[in-house]
């Protein structure tokens, strides 16, 4: 009984966004030891358990190091990206680790013990198959197939030494983990912070029905592809989950009817119990000892990360023209005129210089004081391809702290599910008009940027996807611009088998370089833009088509297990 006191003692200070200092801390946790018949018994104990889930290793805030550093968009010239760069090694990936997937399963071989009646508890089970369904979408994108086990295996455990099962196989456990637990979550919307719901379970299901159905259309007859391959089952499902999320009527695009603002202002809020947009996120509370550290205040400097000119480029003009056809594109002589008649995004992305940047008791002194007297000063005031980050930032320094801040950050929004239909839409071949009213006009009806209207796409000589069709080429950029800096774009590259068009022999970009008071010491290239890692990546970046979208079984595994395989080219 005194190791079950413990046990709990020690999963209530784990409780809800408890920061974790170590990332392996659940391959650590002593599941070994609860052993005592009582728990479980109580709807509560499950909660407590579960508790443990609820942290910010499993949900990160968004810091200055966080944003699709690894992708096209958003870099760093402190450390090289070994994937992009093709220089990764066989034990430099991650591990093939199953301790969360463990700690679910602990908690499926033990619900049963309650003695409440299952509509009291079911909350708790269905919050159980999220998990399972997260942890295991985490091991399908880094190493495809992988062994999809559904009990807590022991060290005798026959199924640690089988081969791996099949990504589709785990794939289709995977969306019917999310079906239990949409089925079992509550269907209130909640304050967002406190509980998972149905809604973020279907949310998740149509991301990862896409991410498969996509990765099976166009990874097909590689060495990375399935068997069988049935995309379009995938594909449907995602449209299915994003729509019920739709028809809900639960969830909406936040918006203020400021065009100019209502983008940034979303993610720079303070609480976002009754925001109709976001759906999940991180609630911070000083009273509980729980903070976001320093976000804002690293936000606030480049700290040398920079947002590219990949990104930078793919916004449209406020006529809804790409920028190589539109008569309203100013130039790349400054940022500024860059901004200038843009989608709004664009300024409400990376910072401009007559936007705020510190706002004290009132007092707004504006970016221009950075991009004329600070940029590239010191290593603080860096960013290596002169676009600086804006979103995720708020300026009110009354907010910011250098150890114990409580700005909260977002995990699942709305906008992600308009996306992941009308991309499921898209590549099924049956989009409408109507489809793109009910998605894409919403996100632009939020800045002011005119409908995408499907019978009247205006032709982008530089489109990514040339050899893609016009509306899949646009959609693809809409969900570029609308999710840039969330986590995703990698996702999205690896699952298009994209990294041809986008990563290989690519270099990352930035601004003009003559346009800065301080003259930054990065060469550039032929057109004047900073290309901050030309020295070192002369050729561009160099990722290998053949190996490196899944990352490989390290040989220690391998050692333990033979019958996991390698992945291909490793």
């Amino acid at each position: 009984m005194n190791d079950l006191k413990l046990l709990i003692c020690f999963i209530c200070l784990s409780s809800f966004f408890v920061s974790c200092q170590d990332e392996d801390f659940l391959d650590r946790y002593p599941l070994d030891q609860v052993t005592d018949a009582v728990f479980f018994t109580q709807p509560s104990d499950m909660k407590i358990y579960l508790n443990q889930f609820y942290n910010r290793s499993i949900f990160p805030h968004q810091y200055y190091h966080r944003g699709d550093i690894g992708s096209d968009i958003h870099i760093s010239d402190r450390t090289m990206d070994q994937r992009l760069e093709g220089t990764m090694t066989i034990n430099s990936g991650p591990a093939l680790s199953f301790g969360n997937v463990r700690a679910v399963n602990y908690f499926f071989d033990n619900y049963k013990k309650c003695e409440a009646d299952f509509e009291e508890y079911q909350q708790y089970v269905g919050e159980a198959h999220f998990f399972r369904a997260f942890f295991y979408y985490q091991l399908l994108r880094n190493f495809g197939d992988v062994q999809w086990v559904a009990k807590q295996l022991q060290t005798n455990s026959p199924e640690l030494y089988g081969p791996r099962d099949a990504r589709n196989v785990v794939a289709d456990q995977i969306i019917a983990d999310l079906d239990s637990a949409a089925m079992y979550m509550t269907a209130e919307k909640t304050s967002g912070y406190s509980r998972l719901n149905k809604w973020i379970a279907l949310l998740f299901q149509s991301r990862v029905a896409l991410y498969e159905g996509t990765w099976e259309k166009y990874h097909a007859g590689s060495d990375f592809g399935v068997a069988s391959a049935q995309p379009d089952k995938y594909l449907n499902k995602a449209a299915e989950a994003a729509s019920q999320v739709m028809n809900s009527g639960l969830y909406d695009i936040y918006s203020t009817g400021s065009p100019a603002t209502d983008y940034v202002d979303l993610f720079g809020l303070r609480d976002y119990t009754n925001n109709q947009e976001v759906m999940f996120w991180n609630k911070m509370d000083l009273d509980l000892n729980v903070s976001a550290k320093r976000k804002l205040d690293y936000l606030a400097y480049p700290w040398s990360f920079g947002i590219t000119r990949s990104l930078a480029d793919a916004y449209l003009c406020t006529d809804g023209k790409p920028i190589q056809v539109s008569p309203l594109f100013q130039g790349y002589n400054t940022i500024a005129d860059e901004a200038k008649n843009r989608d709004p995004r664009f300024y409400q992305t990376i910072f401009t210089p007559d936007v705020p940047w510190k706002i004290t008791d009132g007092d707004t002194v504006l970016w221009n004081e950075v991009y004329e007297t600070k940029l590239f000063v010191n290593i603080d005031y860096t960013t290596p391809t002169g676009f600086q980050r804006r979103k995720h930032y708020n300026p009110h320094t009354e907010f910011h702290d250098l150890n114990f801040e409580e700005t909260p950050s977002i995990q699942f929004r709305y906008a992600e599910v308009l996306l992941n239909y009308v991309e499921a839409k898209a590549e099924l071949g049956s989009i409408t008009q109507e489809d793109i009213d009910q998605t894409i006009k919403k996100l632009r009806d939020r800045v002011g940027m005119p409908n995408l209207i499907l019978a009247d796409i205006i032709a982008d000589p530089r489109w990514e996807f040339p050899e893609l069709s016009p509306i899949i080429n646009e959609v693809r950029r809409e969900r570029k611009i609308e999710l840039a800096l969330e986590e995703l774009r990698f996702q999205d590259i690896a699952r298009w088998a994209a990294a041809d068009e986008l990563i290989i022999g690519k270099k990352p970009l930035g601004a003009k370089k003559d346009q800065f008071n301080i003259v930054p010491a990065y060469a550039v290239d032929e057109n004047g833009f900073l290309d901050p890692l030309g020295g070192a990546l002369p050729q561009g970046w160099q990722f290998n088509p053949n190996r490196d979208y899944l990352y490989p079984i390290k040989e220690n595994e391998l050692v333990l297990n033979p019958n996991l395989g390698q992945n291909p080219g490793w």
